[in-house]
């Protein structure tokens, strides 16, 4: 009898065993917990005599019906309360509790099913709690044919662990919740952040030149339709083609750039269009091409003009009917992308040299925005000058007020051939040199102090160099003052005799320096009464 009892009592153990290897793949093979939740009501019905099974989970301060097996379509709507019932009181305690015979227990409030009348025998009920970090989260409630010999105190360990494995999958499914929230708030974050850093506002200039840009953008932002994107290098397209992009109905979908010089010529038409499994050695497996990444929203192909003459036939026919193929395949693949194309070449002289299709230039050339060099806009270069300062102070942590006049003065004499993105490295180098909190002539690069880019270069000798650098301190002294020479004196720590002696010199006029108050005052007439 004793080896029997052994026997069957290892049998039982291993059914368990292989039951909780299959429940444990039942809840991990899916995100969806309810659906998991039903698996596990299923499992336990084959292999371990379950008639019925409910899994009931915390929500709102009521316990909430998550999956049912044996009970009708009623049972999914049931709610309890905590404290309320069996299960209510199970989860009040978070500990289990057994009803050897249903028939006897007038604690059981039946509301999912009528249990004698459904099962036409005598039942065993046993419910135990769900505990996700020592609180009880909801219960698995199961009817048992009863047995008299069953051993409950086994049933409800076996049970126990059960729920502990639907725990840890609601724990998963919280987690995954939580950071998909927390990756859709970063998105909608991200979003609107891109969307303030490419707000009209934040292209910066009143010049002429960049009032009419501001005009065509706001002009074709809202709409569909492409635009060619024609200027120097460093002059800031790709800024201009963000700001259209988000500033569009298409904000909200993706924004793909291609560097159409940076793609080596081979490479190029699968990286625009894709390839299918096997085109091309090392084609593992089928890749989507940008204009596909861009479904919905806008590719800005940068240096359009790089582009080969074959890949040309293919993006005319993008452009035109919104299809292509992609490498290797047959399959048409269509796309709703708008296409935003930037150039710093002459593209007529490509034409007239046959690198560039003019059906191509006629497609693109529906909207074209002129990007102004900033030699053509230097009514700009003090506001982008005071906005990269400001930028670059905080990037690398210093305090640095502002750039002195003869600074500014270099600034605005030099030729730009490098346009906003050479005087964005020109001030930030500057403000890594700088030890103060002005940035003056010698922090600038030697280009802007020699003339060195336009070929007008000057012997300087020594003692030119340091009157240079002196007159440039007592001139940014005489402005912090307002022009009050006894106070430059002492903020360079020198005496006013001394002070008046090298303005002379210099030929420095200190009048220039004060407020236009203290000019009024100077020249009203003395006070009679």
């Amino acid at each position: 009898m004793r080896a029997a009892a052994d026997t069957a009592a290892a049998a039982r153990d291993a059914r368990r065993l292989s039951t909780l290897l299959e429940l444990s793949q039942a809840l991990s093979g899916t995100l969806n917990l309810k659906t998991g939740l039903q698996r596990v009501l299923g499992i336990l019905v084959r292999h371990h005599g379950i008639v019925r099974g409910m899994i009931t989970l915390l929500r709102d301060g009521e316990l909430h019906v998550e999956a049912a097996e044996g009970f009708d379509d009623r049972a999914r709507t049931v709610r309890y309360r905590i404290g309320e019932g069996i299960t209510g009181k199970v989860v009040e305690s978070g500990k289990p509790i057994v009803v050897p015979r249903v028939s006897r227990e007038p604690g059981l409030l039946n509301r999912a099913a009528r249990r004698g009348e459904a099962a036409r025998q005598e039942l065993s009920f046993v419910c135990v709690p769900i505990m996700l970090q020592r609180t009880a989260v909801g219960a698995l409630a199961v009817d048992l044919r009863f047995k008299p010999e069953r051993d409950f105190d086994s049933s409800v360990q076996f049970f126990g662990i059960v729920g502990s494995m639907i725990a840890q999958a609601l724990n998963v499914q919280r987690q995954v919740e939580e950071e998909r929230r927390r990756l859709l708030d970063e998105n909608t974050h991200l979003r609107q952040e891109l969307k303030e850093r490419y707000d009209f506002s934040n292209i910066i200039g009143t010049s002429g030149p960049t009032r009419q840009m501001y005009e065509q953008v706001a002009q074709v932002a809202k709409t569909n339709t492409t635009v060619l994107i024609r200027g120097e290098s460093g002059t800031g397209k790709e800024l201009i083609a963000h700001a259209i992009h988000y500033n569009s109905l298409r904000a909200k979908k993706p924004f793909v750039k291609v560097s159409c010089a940076a793609l080596p010529e081979t490479l190029i038409e699968s990286e625009l269009f894709g390839y299918e499994k096997g085109a091309f050695t090392g084609a593992a497996a089928r890749k989507k091409g940008r204009f596909e990444l861009a479904e919905g929203g806008t590719i800005l192909l940068d240096e359009i003009g790089d582009i080969n003459l074959g890949t040309q036939v293919k993006l005319l026919r993008v452009l035109q009917e919104r299809e292509f193929e992609r490498l290797g395949g047959t399959d048409t693949v269509r796309v709703n992308v708008r296409v935003i194309a930037a150039t710093n070449k002459n593209m007529e002289k490509a034409i007239a040299e046959g690198t560039l299709r003019e059906d191509l230039y006629y497609r693109l050339n529906v909207f074209t925005i002129f990007v102004p060099p900033l030699r053509d806009r230097k009514a700009d270069l003090v506001l982008l000058a005071d906005h990269f300062l400001e930028k670059f102070s905080r990037e690398h942590g210093k305090v640095i007020k502002r750039i002195s006049t003869p600074a500014i003065d270099m600034l605005m004499s030099y030729h730009w051939p490098g346009n906003v993105r050479e005087l964005e490295n020109v001030i930030e180098r500057a403000i890594l040199v700088c030890d103060g909190a002005v940035i003056h002539g010698h922090h600038l690069p030697p280009s802007l102090q020699t003339a060195d880019a336009s070929g007008t270069v000057t012997r300087v000798s020594l003692k030119e160099a340091v009157a240079a650098y002196e007159r440039d301190l007592i001139q940014d002294a005489l402005k912090t003052t307002r022009g009050n020479r006894a106070k430059a004196a002492r903020l360079l720590d020198t005496t006013e005799r001394i002070l008046n002696y090298k303005v002379r010199g210099y030929g420095i006029d200190s009048r220039r320096f004060r407020s236009p108050d203290l000019g009024r005052r100077a020249a009203a007439p003395p006070d009679e009464s």
